[in-house]
């Protein structure tokens, strides 16, 4: 007679194993997560320190570039990020050296970052679909030098999604930089984070409907809309505090609407990664950030929000400068 299976007790054990992973990443994320704030909020005001001084300090204003020290650390995540993003591409076959990889993404970076403000949008296009074509022929051309025939148009199409992913797409935080704030920079990912943070808190207590269980199977439905009215009550808190703090004067009824669009947005980015992680069968881009992964697990979701909120911030703002201008002629 065969001896009855204890399914009970592998139950318990597996539950008890899931549960002491979930602790020790939790303790990583309480203890490198406030370091990355703190972080952050040191080069925020390092960067708007060095932004004015005046010309005998450091730089003359007048050639100093506004943003800096933002654009360094982006260049800083673009080349640790396409490493990662070089290292899927290597599990699917596709050979693409680090270093290459790394130029791909600082010129995706300095195109945005070059582009002066204010450049007509013909021009800014042209610029941007030059990169675009450029990096695709520079990856054919290193295909060629390699003397890689099999897979060189994938060669190609992989150093133009690092162009883009870790490239151009990550400039725009730079761009929100420049023609804003640095803390509107930083409220962009604040909103982003946040959702993050919602989503995976709400999820660990109450999560039960799984959201698309065979691409992120952690991913709950109750993480999903606890990490957006998180991120939505970031956005309003944020313009709150950027209008006082004479920054931006916009209500922060549009900080609560962008917060949840952008949480959601940050949401498809996160999905995103994990799709091409799974694709490549790597759990993690990285180990770079314990209890986060690698780069590319960090700043997956602010890299997909990057485009959309550049140009959802220049709508608020036309929308609102609209709104005062009837004000003042209906006055």
């Amino acid at each position: 007679m065969p001896l009855a299976r204890d399914d009970s007790g592998i139950s318990t054990l597996n539950l008890k194993r899931r549960t002491a992973i979930l602790l020790t990443v939790l303790k990583y994320r309480l203890t490198f997560g406030p370091i990355l704030i703190a972080a952050i909020i040191l080069l925020a005001w390092l960067d708007e320190y060095i932004d004015g001084l005046s010309a005998p300090e450091l730089f003359p204003q007048s050639t100093m570039p506004p943003g800096i020290i933002v654009a360094v650390v982006l260049g800083v995540l673009g080349v640790m990020g396409s490493r990662e993003v070089a290292r899927i591409l290597r599990a699917k076959s596709v050979m693409i050296h680090t270093w290459f990889a790394a130029v791909a993404s600082i010129f995706g970076i300095l195109v945005v970052g070059l582009t002066p403000t204010g450049t007509a949008g013909s021009t800014g296009f042209a610029i941007g679909v030059s990169s675009v074509v450029g990096s695709f022929v520079l990856g054919l051309l290193y295909a060629i030098r390699s003397k890689q025939v099999d897979g060189a148009i994938f060669v190609g199409a992989g150093v133009l999604l690092i162009h883009v992913y870790m490239g151009l797409m990550l400039g725009f935080l730079l761009l929100i930089r420049r023609e804003h704030s640095i803390w509107m920079m930083i409220w962009v990912l604040a909103c982003v984070k946040s959702c993050d943070i919602g989503a995976f808190f709400t999820g660990t207590a109450i999560g039960k409907h799984k959201l698309i269980e065979w691409l992120s199977p952690k991913k709950t439905w109750e993480g999903l809309f606890g990490g957006l009215i998180t991120s939505g009550a970031v956005g309003g808190l944020g313009f709150w505090l950027l209008a006082n703090g004479g920054y931006e004067n916009y209500d922060p009824i549009w900080g609560v609407v962008l917060g949840v669009i952008f949480g959601a947005i940050g949401q498809a980015g996160d999905l995103t990664a994990s799709l091409f992680k799974r694709d490549a069968g790597i759990k993690d881009a990285g180990t770079s950030v314990p209890g986060f992964g690698g780069i590319l697990d960090l700043i997956d979701s602010p890299v997909l929000v990057a485009p959309f909120a550049y140009w959802a911030i220049r709508i608020v703002m036309d929308l609102s400068d609209a709104g005062a201008d009837l004000s003042k002629l209906g006055g």
